[in-house]
């Protein structure tokens, strides 16, 4: 964690969920009460805290870790396996979102990714998947 909390990047990262929750204003308005939204607790523990840990377990732990031994190629930052594991994210999100708020999941993973292969630890992109998530639903949840 100490590691994690002394690396730049790692607040790098941590901007780029305002700046991507900006971008999806042009494909999905911000709700018009920016109050906390109401809902059931277990709602936004599903969303904040089970989700992001599920999906980081599946997509970075398992997912990526296999693709990262099949696929070692680079481009800059990005790994292919960091590439391939974001399409298939991209997809298995297409079961309960329309296809737009799937392909804005896109970024989003590519960040997970890159902190997961950077800390070669699934705790960065636990901790980014839930704030984003928190952006995500206080701004855009109906």
């Amino acid at each position: 964690m100490k590691r994690i909390l002394a690396d730049w990047q790692f607040y790098l990262c941590l901007l780029l969920g305002p700046l991507s929750w900006w971008g999806i204003t042009y494909f999905q308005p911000m709700r018009a009460d920016l109050g906390f939204p109401a809902v059931a607790w277990y709602q936004f523990v599903l969303i904040i805290l089970v989700y992001p840990l599920l999906e980081e377990i599946v997509f970075r732990g398992l997912l990526l870790e296999l693709l990262a031994k099949r696929f070692v190629q680079r481009y800059g930052l990005l790994s292919v396996a960091n590439l391939l594991t974001s399409l298939v994210f991209v997809l298995a999100h297409l079961i309960y979102s329309d296809w737009i708020w799937a392909l804005l999941v896109f970024f989003p993973s590519i960040v997970f990714g890159y902190l997961k292969e950077r800390h070669q630890s699934l705790l960065s992109p636990i901790l980014m998947h839930g704030f984003y998530n928190v952006g995500f639903f206080w701004l855009f949840w109906p």
